[in-house]
């Protein structure tokens, strides 16, 4: 049976090119090859760094963009 709700359906879809670009991004700086479509051959290992890599990534641009507010 399918689960109809994904997890990873995006809330604005228009946004799909830029959240494939900061996936390719955060891949990159945690030292893993991605290729475009397909990358079911990563380790539980690799596709865990580039989704902690990309939450770190929001993390800080949220603390950094708090701070811009209050300042």
């Amino acid at each position: 049976m399918a689960n109809s709700n994904n997890s990873s359906k995006l809330v604005v879809p228009q946004a799909k090119a830029a959240m494939d670009q900061f996936k390719m991004e955060a891949a990159s700086e945690v030292g893993v090859t991605l290729n475009k479509g397909y990358n079911g051959d990563l380790t539980s290992r690799q596709a865990g760094s580039i989704g902690g890599q990309m939450v770190k990534k929001m993390i800080e641009k949220y603390e950094k963009d708090a701070a811009n507010q209050q300042g």
